[in-house]
């Protein structure tokens, strides 16, 4: 059996990066990646699946500033986000947050961004395995000596011991729940707290390339759709690549009944004889038919980029909901990206913060020490968390009118060159919908405060 300092399973943005910064500081670590195949990656990868794009801010909490990344990894700048409501809508060309990135921000070549992340970390001098399926996790708290704490078996008979373990699995948490499961009390299960089809969104997203009036149009936007499919948090979108392509896809809550839809018939994307909630790829058909199907053919002039993607010009992957966990560091785990829940269907995926989260368990793990781990992620993205929360719950229950509603409140508040203020008691001249707003969303605020918005606590972990 083959030991290591750090074994981390998952070589996504979060594995790859705990490696880099572990083998930075001189660990051994290792990457075990089990592996899936893209049209757009020569050999096998972490399941690259997002709708990849970075604002200013994220650029920031991430660390990596898109001047340090290869060519073609960046695909498009942007200089706005559009959010388009039933009858309302809303331009922000300013986050409103402190950022060292010039820009509004970028969308990028998603597995062009792990292949980086994972060379970066194999020059750094971390393994990174391919085709290493795990079976299972063997815990040995009262390991001493040479005795590692944590066996990783893998399918292949083969195994890798290791003092500390990061799990990077992503939201599908396939093998992280089984590991939590042994640190919780009898009767409880982090795989059913954290079922992926409850703490999950499913996403779906299709290359298309786009007529060149409507490329031009969108050019530097990233667009999002509310109130136009029921659903938590669940909207359509388009992000702009290169060459005139851009992904058009869609977020939306796993398992919706469409029989428990309150007003079903002010959604515009949906129809009177739907009997189930539609797939993905006829929501987009259904988007793209309604937004420019009196000027275009959609199929054959928004064509299907088949060599882009995962599979023939389209993706499905999971996201991870908004509420984070916390890791058993004593007993030398950290969970880190969308495993730990960290990324979000809210603010559509969260590279950056899986980014950071592995760099930090990375740097921990390399001291011999994770009991920091989870005051430490708080500290570097806690504010992040707490935005996303706060705003998902405030706008739980919306339906279509309340999405009106919401944005023209939101250009009330609008600061001229700074973006949207909720903060700013100043803004409360813009009237009382504006104090209503604010108000919900400092009352989240206010509930999720001091790392109330874990769904999973370090006190809770047995050892």
């Amino acid at each position: 059996m083959k030991q290591v300092d750090v074994a981390i399973v998952g070589g996504g943005p979060a594995g790859s990066s705990a490696a880099y910064a572990a083998a930075s500081a001189g660990a051994e670590a290792v990457v075990l990646e089990k592996g899936v195949p893209r049209a757009d990656r020569e050999g096998l990868g972490p399941d690259s699946t997002d709708a990849a794009g970075i604002l200013d801010y994220w650029v920031d909490i991430m660390g990596v500033h898109p001047d340090d990344l290869p060519d073609g990894v960046v695909l498009h700048e942007l200089d706005r986000a559009e959010f388009v409501g039933p009858s309302e809508s809303l331009t922000l060309r300013k986050t409103g947050m402190e950022a060292s990135y010039d820009g509004f921000g970028y969308t990028f070549h998603r597995a062009r961004f792990d292949d980086w992340l994972r060379e970066r970390a194999e020059d750094a001098g971390a393994e990174y395995r391919v085709r290493a399926s795990v079976a299972g996790v063997d815990v040995d708290l009262d390991a001493t000596g040479s005795e590692p704490r944590h066996v990783v078996r893998l399918r292949d008979g083969t195994a890798v011991g290791a003092d500390a373990l990061i799990l990077a699995d992503g939201p599908q948490r396939t093998v992280t729940n089984r590991v939590l499961d042994g640190f919780l009390p009898d009767g409880q299960k982090a795989s059913e707290r954290l079922a992926s089809t409850r703490a999950n969104h499913i996403a779906y997203q299709e290359h298309r390339r786009l007529p060149p009036d409507v490329y031009e149009e969108v050019s530097g936007a990233i667009r999002f759709w509310w109130g136009y499919m029921p659903g938590h948090t669940a909207y359509p979108w388009i992000f702009p690549n290169d060459d005139g392509v851009a992904r058009i896809g869609l977020t939306m809550p796993i398992g919706l009944d469409l029989d428990e839809v309150a007003d079903r018939d002010e959604y515009k994307l949906l129809r009177p004889d739907d009997e189930r909630i539609p797939p993905g790829r006829e929501y987009v058909r259904r988007l793209l038919e309604r937004e420019y199907g009196d000027e275009y053919d959609v199929e054959a002039d928004f064509p299907l980029v088949e060599d882009r993607g995962k599979s023939k010009g389209t993706e499905t992957y999971p996201i991870s909901s908004t509420r984070p966990i916390d890791s058993p560091t004593a007993a030398g785990v950290a969970v880190v990206g969308g495993a730990m829940g960290a990324t979000s269907a809210f603010h559509e995926g969260g590279d950056h913060v899986a980014v950071r989260t592995g760099t930090i368990a990375g740097e921990l793990a390399a001291r011999g020490d994770l009991s920091g781990y989870n005051d430490a992620w708080k500290e570097a993205i806690g504010d992040e968390v707490l935005r996303n929360v706060a705003m998902a719950d405030v706008v739980r229950d919306y339906g279509p009118s309340d999405w009106d509603w919401a944005f023209r409140t939101a250009r009330d508040l609008m600061v001229e060159g700074e973006g949207i203020k909720l903060f700013e008691t100043s803004k409360v001249k813009a009237g009382m919908s504006a104090m209503r707003l604010v108000g919900a969303y400092k009352r989240r605020r206010y509930k999720f405060r001091k790392g109330r918005y874990v769904q999973l606590r370090e006190s809770e972990y047995v050892y």
